[in-house]
């Protein structure tokens, strides 16, 4: 008895609770009202789901890949077999996009999905098989364009703020596992600012435990606001399924990327001249946060601007900076010429400062190493 009247009333808190909170996106003037539990009926967020799935989409890619076998590169043994210098092969792949212009057919999706690209075939919810093209890919990122050529009544999915994610705020998946055809997935936003996965370049990770498997790679992860908040990207999968560690490339980073390749059809990253460091642990238990400026480049950008070394940068744009791989992915991000308002703690003292991107060679001097900006 008294196990069954726990689980009774455990479960109406939980319905009512769901209820309470789904009602709340439900109540949105473009959405069904999620049904009262007095009427008998669960809450549900199809009407959710019924509004964003149209705008994901499956792709089904062909190229060519070269064959890296070394012996294809002795001359000897490839006069002696009559090959040509170079062997390649046909490869398929599927993956997942995401529609974000439907007047223009521009859709989002994760640049490993169509890396060898030659051809690409979109397939909308509806069924329809439309072709597409590569607009632009970016590696460091995983993040690729493409755009659906001559299509008509699209649906694309409006873009939310990744920066103001927190964790355990709701999330839904959406994709191609497996080429099975769109599937949809939930969980919560598990972490943020993930980083040292050795995929890219450039990350910060959003984690969430929502299911995600090979073929979702290039899909939505959507809020329950109806908005596109990252691309997935990679799980963790010992066994090659889901363990329920899967991350997304923030879609702030996606868009910066995006509007990159759209106007130039590729992305060039600039540099403010600094070397940049974690904070030390002394130094955060003291309740600061931000990046550490390590070293500053005469004649750059940051030295003209006045930034010293040791500066702590804790503000890009009044958007708070966590950790040195998120100054250094903003800064690599933003186009040469933009200027960035940067927050400063210099030994207590909070100054601000603008800054303007510049090339990315400065003064002849190259990179020296990830840190560097």
């Amino acid at each position: 008895m008294i196990r069954t009247f726990f689980h009774f009333h455990q479960r109406n808190a939980v319905l009512l609770a769901v209820a309470l909170f789904v009602g709340s996106v439900a109540a949105e003037p473009s959405w069904p009202q999620v049904p009262d539990l007095a009427t008998g009926r669960i809450p549900t967020l199809a009407p959710l789901v019924r509004e964003v799935t149209p705008a994901v989409v499956n792709i089904s890619v062909q190229g060519k890949v070269r064959e890296d076998n070394p012996l294809y590169k002795d001359p000897v043994f490839r006069e002696y077999f009559d090959l040509p210098k170079q062997l390649e092969k046909e490869v398929s792949a599927s993956g997942s996009g995401v529609i974000v212009d439907a007047q223009r057919g521009y859709v989002l999706t994760a640049n490993h999905v169509v890396a060898q690209i030659s051809t690409a075939q979109i397939t909308t919810k509806d069924g329809r098989k439309l072709s597409a093209k590569l607009v632009g890919r970016d590696a460091a990122t995983d993040i690729a364009v493409l755009q659906i050529q001559n299509a008509t009544e699209l649906k694309a999915i409006p873009l939310g703020n990744s920066d103001r994610l927190d964790v355990g705020d709701f999330v839904i998946a959406v994709g191609n596992p497996f080429g099975l055809g769109q599937t949809v997935t939930s969980g919560l936003v598990s972490a943020l600012g993930r980083t040292g996965l050795g995929k890219q370049g450039y990350e910060d990770f959003i984690q969430t435990d929502a299911s995600i498997n090979p073929g979702n790679s290039g899909g939505a992860l959507i809020n329950l606001k109806g908005e596109l908040i990252g691309i997935n990207t990679a799980i963790i999968s010992p066994g090659g399924g889901n363990v329920g560690i899967g991350f997304a490339v923030p879609v702030n980073m996606a868009r910066a990327v995006m509007e990159q390749i759209v106007a130039t059809g590729k992305v060039q990253r600039g540099r403010i001249g600094v070397s940049v460091r974690d904070l030390p642990d002394a130094m955060r238990a003291g309740g600061l946060h931000g990046a550490l400026i390590a070293e500053v480049l005469p004649g750059s950008p940051a030295h003209q601007a006045g930034m010293h070394k040791g500066d702590v940068v804790t503000a890009i744009d009044d958007v708070p900076v966590r950790s040195a791989s998120q100054l250094r992915n903003k800064v690599g991000l933003s186009p040469v010429g933009q200027v960035l308002q940067l927050t400063l703690n210099r030994s207590g003292s909070i100054q601000t400062m603008t800054i303007a991107i510049g090339k990315p060679e400065l003064d002849g001097v190259k990179a020296q190493g990830r840190r560097d900006r």
